[in-house]
């Protein structure tokens, strides 16, 4: 296949979400030294990181709203700038009120990029699926290599100059996306703003069968994911009695596999169908659950990992149905907002899991993830026999 321009654009977008993961992501590795530096607690930098990723899913929308008025090029490039911005007031804080700010403010610049990069792949691509598939892959290629630098530069140098990689990061990728990506041209460069937020139209959009459908089924897949991004090695480790050193391999493993499986999946979306690579995704995710809470051993534990970053790669079906649903010019805001509801709602993943392991048990919780992947299974499947259209 010969090398085009769309090819460096999908590249350079897989980069640029990186860099908006990345940067977030090299957070946790240092909270310990962060709570000692500010002499505070736990619950209180978890209240910033609350902050910072709540404030990543509620971008969502505007990021869209100011994609089709300003062409996405610029505000992808400003999520890129504003993630390094953020990273390096994060790392300069001078006080923990100063450190919450900065964290939320690092959530709203890096959130401005999915959505928009999301809509303009989609104007590039015919296949939908497999180039949101390979886009999606920045995720979890932060997710494998930002925790492992942070934790080893925080040790050596403080966790300061760990929070500070997100700038290192962000800062050549700028300025290459600056470089190879041409201007974009806006969907709508002379309408007011804020009709784009009148609530009639927004209504509208959610109420269609087909995506408040993919909503609901995204709530609960987000869900799975969020819990199991935020206590699987915890899980490992209290429920089987592993090392803590083999848990974190395991959680290197989910999302190697994760990154692996995407564009893999989202080929196979755009060839056969979103709802069966749907379907295939959470019952894997069934099996893999269910082998995770009763298996035992070092081999179910590895196979049980990479059936489960297998079935998370669920976006690969379930972004470009959404895409499908919407016209070019609702692509932008339209897309902006189903991200922003789905992923709010499912933010609570975190909080259900952490309190379904503390009241129930581990094996319990994480049997309950199974029990929602298969509802999922459950009602795609009635869907597509029945012919509801959904």
């Amino acid at each position: 296949m010969r090398w085009s321009y769309r090819h460096t654009l999908l590249a350079l977008c897989t980069l640029a979400f990186f860099v908006t993961m990345a940067a977030r992501l090299a957070i946790s590795p240092v909270v310990l030294n962060i709570v000692e530096a500010f002499d505070t607690s736990n619950a209180t930098v978890g209240l910033a990181l609350s902050g910072m990723w709540l404030a990543y899913a509620f971008s969502q929308f505007p990021s869209g709203v100011l994609g089709d008025r300003f062409g996405e090029r610029r505000i992808i490039l400003a999520a890129i700038g504003l993630t390094g911005l953020g990273s390096a007031s994060l790392a300069l804080s001078p006080s923990l009120p100063a450190f919450v700010l900065f964290a939320v403010f690092l959530g709203a610049g890096a959130g401005l990029h999915f959505s928009v990069a999301a809509t303009l792949l989609t104007k590039n691509f015919e296949n939908t699926g497999t180039a949101l598939g390979v886009h999606n892959v920045g995720a979890p290629l932060a997710g494998l290599l930002a925790p492992i630098a942070a934790a080893g530069v925080g040790v050596r140098l403080g966790w300061r100059y760990a929070i500070a990689l997100g700038v290192v990061v962000a800062l050549p990728v700028f300025v290459t996306f600056a470089w190879r990506v041409r201007p974009t041209d806006p969907e709508r460069p002379d309408q007011p703003m804020g009709e784009r937020f009148e609530l009639g139209p927004l209504v509208e959009l959610l109420s269609r069968r087909q995506i408040a459908f993919t909503v609901g089924v995204s709530v609960l897949c987000a869900f799975v994911w969020q819990g199991t991004a935020s206590f699987l090695p915890s899980f490992l480790v209290a429920h089987h009695g592993i090392s803590q050193t083999m848990a974190a391999g395991l959680f290197s493993a989910f999302f190697v596999v994760n990154g692996f499986t995407q564009p893999i999946l989202g080929r196979l979306a755009d060839r056969l169908s979103r709802d069966r690579v749907l379907v295939f995704c959470v019952l894997v995710g069934v099996v893999g659950y269910t082998l995770l809470v009763l298996g035992s051993g070092s081999v179910a534990l590895v196979v049980a990992t990479v059936l489960v970053g297998t079935a998370m790669s669920w976006p690969a079906a379930t972004l470009p149905r959404f895409m499908d649903n919407l016209s070019d010019s609702e692509r932008g805001a339209g897309f902006g907002l189903v991200r922003t509801i789905y992923m709010v709602l499912a933010s609570a993943g975190s909080v259900g899991v952490g309190a379904g392991a503390d009241l129930f048990g581990w094996g319990a919780t994480f049997g309950l993830l199974a029990g929602l992947l298969a509802v999922v299974s459950i009602v795609v499947t009635v869907n597509a026999m029945l012919g509801y259209g959904a």
